[in-house]
């Protein structure tokens, strides 16, 4: 595939080929929220009308498109794995109280955790349900398998806060499950749709888990470095949640016995604490670099992942993508 092309072309937004099959996604979500009671509808329609980027289903377009062709299977399996993502957000905002997403009151914000927690298991279940619709059954078990991976990885990473027991080997486990399984799970089942080979669907498994658990660490670095104004949603809530992502516990790992003990009680203390706190107390730069690095690499494993593919526009545009969160990596570098 031609990555040095692509990669001096990042401006030029990879699902741009597939503006037309995302279209069509959103009025499939859209259709689906007028299936819920009434009661429910406006709920439904403010968590799931928000735009949101829809990686997801866009990656499950653009698996079919390098296999063989899109078509309504993958529309109806995008909406389906949005309404999960979308699920999982609602009860992500209420375990972190964030209050603010895609620039948007978030649900817990705007009418409370009690509705939201509702709301959110709701979604899952309709997605379920409409998992339940395709000929195939294996496809309806990887999509339930995805959901319990989610959650499970929701439920260890709660588990696990304010835990400095953590291991980085723990910390990839709970991305794997609940950030990338939904990227693999996408890329997989987009071939299959397809009937394409199991190596092929493999291959497409493991470029959705690397490219997904490279975006979980770059969404990370982004609650450290990023401006709340231009991502659109509460920030810097990770380490006053407790939860311990790549670049702290690169941290941890590099930080003298000294600086580890000043660094462990900062975080027990579960209170708001100004960054530049940790820029004081060892090499908070370098911890951030060595996470760029690490998500940089699996992105160069999930290229490799593609090199079987015919060499057409979908493949490219999966190609692509790696380069396209190559550079916002990049922006996360002190």
């Amino acid at each position: 595939m031609r990555g040095d092309n692509m990669k001096a072309n990042l401006r030029t937004f990879p699902f741009d080929l597939i503006r037309g099959d995302i279209r069509l996604v959103e009025e499939s979500l859209a259709s689906q929220v007028r299936t819920f009671d009434r009661a429910l509808e406006g709920y439904v329609s403010y968590v799931c009308g928000s735009t949101g980027k829809r990686i997801r289903p866009a990656l499950a377009v653009l698996a079919g498109g390098a296999t063989g062709g899109s078509g309504e299977a993958h529309v109806r399996l995008a909406t389906i794995l949005e309404m999960i993502h979308v699920a999982t957000l609602v009860h992500d905002d209420i375990i972190d109280g964030a209050e603010k997403r895609r620039d948007l009151l978030t649900a817990n914000a705007k009418w409370g955790n009690g509705i939201s927690v509702l709301l959110g298991d709701c979604l899952f279940a309709h997605a379920l349900m409409l998992s339940t619709e395709f000929e195939e059954k294996q496809v309806a078990r990887k999509i339930a398998h995805a959901s319990s991976q989610v959650c499970t990885g929701e439920i260890l990473q709660t588990q696990r806060r304010f835990d400095l027991q953590l291991s980085k080997a723990d910390y990839f486990r709970i991305i794997e499950m609940k950030t990338a399984a939904l990227f693999e799970t996408a890329c997989e089942l987009g071939a299959m749709l397809n009937g394409a080979d199991e190596g092929t669907c493999a291959n497409l498994a493991h470029y959705g888990r690397n490219l997904g658990t490279a975006y979980q660490i770059y969404d990370d670095c982004l609650d450290l470095v990023g401006d709340e104004s231009s991502v659109g949603k509460t920030l810097r809530t990770d380490l006053e949640k407790g939860k311990l992502t790549l670049p702290i516990l690169n941290l941890l790992e590099a930080a003298t016995e000294k600086q580890r003990e000043k660094l462990c009680h900062l975080l027990v203390q579960k209170e708001p604490f100004d960054l530049s706190a940790l820029a004081n107390i060892a090499d908070y730069e370098g911890a951030l670099e060595r996470a760029v690095n690490h998500a940089t690499l699996l992105l160069r494993e999930a290229r490799q992942d593609l090199i079987g593919l015919a060499d057409t526009p979908y493949s490219q545009a999966l190609e692509q993508i790696t380069f396209f969160l190559d550079d916002l990596l990049d922006q996360c570098r002190c």
